[in-house]
């Protein structure tokens, strides 16, 4: 059965963060606050969970979701390295909307999609999905729409689109994703694949230009490192 709980009335608020948090661990589907848009979430370490996301999507296994994290420390226990690049980056801009993907564990017990033994990882400027995230752990987070649809900055949005194939909607508001696209401006985070680092002459590359801009970037690692 769906529930939504509104996160401004902190009655419901701590109700909608124990129902997720027990959603979650039922490996059914939560949609969630972000600091940009509505994100779709399942347990990162539950392949049918990961499946079920990608099934509520309409999406493929090639595009595997991203995994939110609560904090820097997460990302060292699920990055193979951390290049100093990377590490500089996620000192500036996290939590924030920057993805950053590595090379994942080759030890990590997930199936997240067609990776290619890469992982896509961000920790999110929202209190109430670090809250859930510091719950629960890594989640398999995508953005809470149908593919190819525009990504939800409104529960209603999400809600349309996705119903009952989702057990808990916690309710942030309008996001700042939406005010965003309203502008023109990119309203998702900036995608840069980190991979490369570890070669003679890798560069970062960004993947899909978001809210942090190609000049952020380039003033943290230097104009050399981007590709």
């Amino acid at each position: 059965m769906t529930a939504v709980y509104d996160c401004s009335v902190e009655s419901e608020l701590l109700e909608g963060l124990r129902a997720a948090r027990g959603a979650i661990g039922r490996g059914e589907l939560v949609v969630m606050p972000t600091d940009t848009v509505y994100g779709l979430a399942a347990d990162a370490f539950r392949p049918a969970a990961v499946q079920r996301l990608l099934e509520a999507k309409q999406a493929g296994r090639d595009v595997p979701p991203p995994v939110l994290i609560p904090g820097i420390p997460t990302l060292n226990a699920l990055a193979e390295s951390v290049p100093e690049p990377v590490d500089a980056l996620v000192k500036q801009f996290w939590p924030g909307p920057l993805t950053l993907v590595v090379e994942a564990r080759e030890s990590l017990a997930w199936d997240l999609g067609e990776t290619r033994g890469t992982v896509a990882l961000r920790m999110p400027d929202n209190p109430h999905a670090r809250h859930l995230l510091a719950d629960t752990g890594p989640l398999a987070v995508s953005s809470a729409n149908i593919a190819g649809m525009p990504a939800a900055t409104t529960v209603a949005d999400a809600l349309a689109m996705l119903g009952d194939l989702v057990s808990v909607y916690l309710d942030g508001g309008a996001l700042a994703g939406g005010e965003l696209a309203a502008e023109g401006a990119p309203a998702t985070s900036t995608i840069v694949d980190a991979t490369s680092l570890y070669l003679p002459e890798g560069k970062l590359r960004i993947l899909r230009a978001g809210v942090v801009p190609r000049d952020a970037i380039v003033d943290v690692v230097g104009a050399e490192l981007v590709a």
